[in-house]
């Protein structure tokens, strides 16, 4: 085959799975420290231990080495599904008769339907060789809680899922995913902690919120010393583990000589974000290429383009250490739109150095315009986008679209983190015409900001 010819999917072959996850943090200025909110100092590792694994907490921490192994393990769990497929979207090129090169990096070919299981195996194997016995965690739309629940049943680990109200009601049957693999599921705010009963006094009805789940999860870990909380999204060790996508997909462009003049994925706590840009931010941060980022968040939850760039707690409870990240206030309660994997109150504190230091962009989009996407999407490249994804899709096209009016032959990539099939509640409303936008009032931005923390480290 030419090299000019591109295929329409570009695998890599298993011997190319990454050996090494991507440190972005290394060519990075360094985001600020987490802090212990009792001290306001930057939290030890012996402040993190009584939470998360050992080996996270390391890798949480290291803000030097740029390649961080992937143990044997591990890599012999992605081989059942990974490498995953780079495409080109020709179909959907054509659709919008665009001179545009648009590619995707596809991550739902896996139970899980996103790539939520990149982090999922390794965190619960990291768990089994300390000789824990359970785990907790919440999950927004499922997409977490399910590949957390496949990851702990193959390493023999029991999982309690905290999973947000309105999205347990919306996606039943994702729930019932989890508890096939063994996990115990709790519709959050439940009555079953200090949390989830002081969130349902104060707003009574909630449909509940990631950082309400995040607080009951933390509380249910804490009762046991055989027990940790795990975490799919948000912190630098997440972010560490999704560097396979952006690993991946580099590998399988510059095989065709590609470089992207745009990369797109959707943002809510930023990890996906995060893994699929990280080779190539750090490649620009070294001045290597000029690659235009861009973050789509979801404009009921606008964390990045409307929040503040703060120290704030990463739970609706308070329990977490502090970290300095764009963020909506740990109160915020976001509307209950389908991206239910976006409805986070903040950001990763990477994404957010990154966007601070404008070396990245932020966009928002209606959920009535990500629904028309994902429609489109479905209609020309045959996969069923996940709302989340769909964010993506949205800025994607319209991209395309400006390449249309200008002429301009850009290379566009963005991340597919995961299919809809368990969202079709939200495509039976788009169908029907009833599904709406909520956008947040500046009074209602407001009300969330008042819940921020403040401490001297914010002033």
């Amino acid at each position: 085959m030419a090299k000019t010819e591109i295929p329409y999917k570009i695998y890599l072959e298993e011997k190319e799975i990454p050996k090494y996850w991507y440190n972005v943090r290394a060519f990075m200025t360094p985001h600020p420290p987490f802090m212990n909110p009792a001290t306001l100092k930057p939290c030890t590792a012996d402040d993190l231990r009584p939470v998360f694994c050992d080996e996270v907490i390391e890798q949480e921490l290291n803000f030097t080495d740029p390649y961080i192994e992937i143990p044997e393990e591990i890599r012999n769990f992605y081989k059942m599904y990974r490498p995953s497929p780079l495409v080109r979207a020709y179909c959907l090129e054509r659709a919008l008769n665009t001179p545009a090169e648009i590619y995707y990096k596809f991550e739902g070919n896996n139970t899980s339907g996103s790539h939520k299981l990149n982090s999922a195996a390794a965190q619960v194997y990291y768990a089994k060789k300390q000789g824990l016995k359970s785990l907790t965690t919440e999950t927004g739309a499922g997409q977490w809680g399910t590949a957390l629940a496949m990851a702990a049943a193959y390493f023999g680990l029991d999982l309690t899922v905290y999973m947000v109200k309105v999205s347990s009601e919306q996606k039943p049957y994702r729930k019932e995913v989890m508890r096939t693999y063994g996990a115990t599921v709790v519709p959050s705010p439940s009555n079953t902690t200090n949390a989830g009963r002081k969130l349902l006094e104060e707003y009574p009805g909630s449909g509940g919120s990631l950082g309400c789940a995040i607080s009951e999860a933390i509380e249910k870990a804490l009762t046991s010393d055989s027990c940790r909380y795990v975490l799919g999204s948000v912190l630098d060790h997440v972010l560490l583990h999704q560097s396979i996508i952006g690993i991946e997909a580099k590998t399988a462009l510059d095989k065709y000589g590609i470089t992207p003049d745009v990369i797109i994925g959707c943002a809510g706590g930023g990890s996906n974000l995060g893994g699929l840009i990280s080779p190539f931010m750090g490649d620009k941060l070294q001045g290597k290429n000029d690659i235009r980022f861009i973050a789509v968040e979801p404009a009921s939850c606008p964390s990045l383009t409307r929040g503040k760039y703060v120290y704030d707690f990463c739970d609706s409870a308070k329990t977490t250490p502090l970290a300095k990240m764009y963020t909506l206030g740990c109160g915020f309660m976001p509307s209950a739109n389908h991206a239910g994997g976006l409805r986070y109150h903040g950001m990763s504190p990477v994404v957010s150095q990154l966007y601070h230091e404008k070396k990245m962009e932020a966009v928002t989009v209606e959920q009535t315009k990500v629904f028309e996407a994902a429609v489109m999407f479905a209609k020309t490249e045959g996969i069923l986008p996940a709302p989340e994804s769909s964010h993506a899709i949205r800025v994607a096209m319209d991209e395309a679209i400006k390449c249309k009016q200008t002429g301009e032959k850009k290379k566009i990539l963005f991340g597919l983190t995961g299919t809809g099939y368990f969202d079709l509640a939200a495509y039976k409303q788009y169908n029907d015409g009833t599904i709406s936008d909520n956008i947040p009032t500046d009074a209602d931005l407001q009300k969330g900001f008042a819940t921020i923390p403040d401490f001297p480290i914010n002033n």
